[in-house]
C-alpha cells in the first residue's frame, strides 16, 4: 500500500510483507487491521530532553506491532489486547487536543502499521491548526519507501536501533533481518531530515535520535550498534543510550530466555557509554539511576488524558 491507500489491497507496507487483506477485517502480522486502535493519548515526560522538556511530549500509543520482542515492555498493546477504536477525525482531533494541552510535539508510539491513516489525521489536523513538529516513534523495523512517504509529514524520528547481530534480532524479535532494514529506514530518516534543529529552549525541531536499549549481557551488539551509528553517521544524529531493561516475570518461564531474567548492571552499562566516548559520540543522552522499573511503564487505561 503507498500512502494515501486505506482499501482492500493487500497489505505490504511493512518488512513482514504478510500481504493480509486488512482492509476487509483480516489482521496482519502486526495483529491488526485497518481500524485504528490507541492505548492512550497523554503528555509523557519521560522521553529525551528534548522531546518532553518542561510540558511533556503529546504521545499517543497506537496498538499492535510488527515486531515479536519478547522483552517488550508495552506487551499489552504490542500484542494488540488494548485500545479503544478512533477514527482519522477522532484522532486528529486528539492532535489537537494535545495540542491544546501545551504538549511539546505530538509523539506517534508503534505508528507504522497504521501510518497511512495517521497521515490522514495528521493531514485534517494541520488544517484545523495543528502547528506542533510531529515525532515517528518507532522500532526502526519499517520498510525505507514507508519513510520516505512520510517526507513533509514527521518531523523527527526517535527511532530504535536494536540489533546488530541477525541471531540476536531472530531469538528476541522474530526478525533475522532486522539489522539490514534498520540501516535502510535511517538512511531514509536522515536523508529527509537533515541536521537537527532546535529552538531557543533546546527542543528539537527537526532530526534523528536513534535508542539502543542495552540488554543484559550483550555489551558487545550493543557496542557494535554505537560503532555503526557514528561511524555512518557522526554528529548528524543523536544517540540515546538506555539502560532501562525491565526483567518481567514471564520471561523466567521460557528457560530460553534466561539470560534476560535480570537487569542491566551499573558495569555493563558504563562499558557501553565509555566505549561512546571513547569512539567520539558527543550527540548522545544517557540514563543515570535504575530506571529498570515497571512503574515507568505508561498505564494503558484508555484514558486519553487530553
Amino acid at each position: 500500500m503507498e500512502r494515501g491507500e486505506l482499501s482492500s489491497s493487500p497489505c505490504n507496507l511493512c518488512p513482514r510483507e504478510c500481504g493480509v487483506m486488512r482492509g476487509e477485517g483480516q489482521a496482519g502480522y502486526c495483529l491488526s487491521d485497518q481500524r485504528i486502535f490507541v492505548a492512550r493519548a497523554a503528555l509523557h515526560m519521560w522521553e529525551e530532553p528534548c522531546i518532553s522538556g518542561e510540558v511533556g511530549s503529546g504521545t499517543v500509543f497506537f496498538s499492535g506491532c510488527n515486531l515479536r520482542c519478547v522483552y517488550c515492555q508495552n506487551y499489552e498493546i504490542a500484542a494488540g489486547k488494548r485500545g479503544r477504536e478512533v477514527s482519522t477525525e477522532e484522532l486528529s482531533d486528539i492532535f489537537l487536543m494535545l495540542q491544546e494541552k501545551g504538549a511539546a510535539n505530538i509523539n506517534l508510539v508503534t505508528p507504522d502499521h497504521y501510518i497511512n491513516q495517521i497521515a490522514e489525521a495528521i493531514g485534517q489536523a494541520k488544517a484545523k491548526g495543528l502547528s506542533l513538529p510531529v515525532v515517528y516513534n518507532g522500532s526502526g523495523y519499517e520498510k525505507k519507501e514507508a519513510i520516505r512517504n512520510l517526507a513533509g509529514i514527521v518531523d523527527i524520528f526517535l527511532t530504535d536501533f536494536k540489533y546488530m547481530d541477525e541471531e540476536l534480532a531472530e531469538k528476541y524479535s522474530k526478525a533475522p533481518d532486522y539489522p539490514a532494514v534498520a540501516m535502510a529506514a535511517l538512511a531514509e530518516m536522515v536523508r529527509i531530515t537533515g541536521e537537527a534543529v532546535f529552538d531557543e529552549k533546546g527542543m528539537m525541531r527537526k532530526g534523528v535520535i536513534v535508542r539502543h536499549l542495552l540488554l543484559p549481557g550483550h555489551k558487545k551488539n550493543a557496542k557494535e550498534v554505537v560503532k555503526y551509528l557514528y561511524e555512518t553517521y557522526g554528529d548528524r544524529i543523536y544517540i540515546s543510550l538506555m539502560n532501562q531493561y525491565t526483567p518481567f516475570a514471564r520471561l523466567s518461564e521460557n528457560p530460553a530466555y534466561k539470560e534476560l531474567c535480570r537487569k542491566v548492571t551499573k558495569r555493563e552499562y558504563e562499558a557501553v557509554v565509555d566505549y561512546a566516548i571513547d569512539l567520539g559520540v558527543r550527540n548522545a543522552f544517557i540514563q543515570e539511576g535504575d530506571t529498570a522499573k515497571e512503574s515507568f511503564i505508561p498505564e494503558f487505561d484508555l484514558n486519553f488524558n487530553v
